[in-house]
């Protein structure tokens, strides 16, 4: 999507910090971090919401929820981190591309 800010950085069009990319993710670390280690992780393909995930992109989800361990593994939140995916207006998403945040590091993390 030529205005999505995620598929511009998965262009090369603008530049972000990658920790990660292979063919189908990129993992990057969030421009305005909530905690010590805050990385996003985004599908190359463009997926506007949790909300609109179908069964067409189970292969996608379950390749990105197998990622996030090791990818927080490497990052050293080896004493536990928080998995987040906004969705939605009312949910926080800002970007209209799903995404994971990966937060952790610093100790124990509140709720909200």
């Amino acid at each position: 999507m030529s205005d999505c800010i995620f598929c511009k950085i998965i262009a090369g069009d603008i530049p972000s910090d990658k920790v990660y990319e292979d063919d189908k993710i990129l993992v990057f670390k969030d421009i305005a971090p909530k905690a010590p280690t805050h990385l996003l992780m985004i599908p190359k393909q463009h997926i506007a919401s949790l909300a609109e995930v179908t069964e067409q992109d189970a292969d996608i989800m379950g390749y990105m929820m197998t990622k996030v361990p090791q990818l927080a593994k490497e990052a050293g939140l080896s004493n536990g981190f928080r998995t987040i995916i906004n969705t939605g207006d009312d949910g926080g998403q800002e970007v209209y591309h799903i995404h994971i945040h990966i937060v952790g590091g610093g100790g124990r993390l509140p709720f909200a």
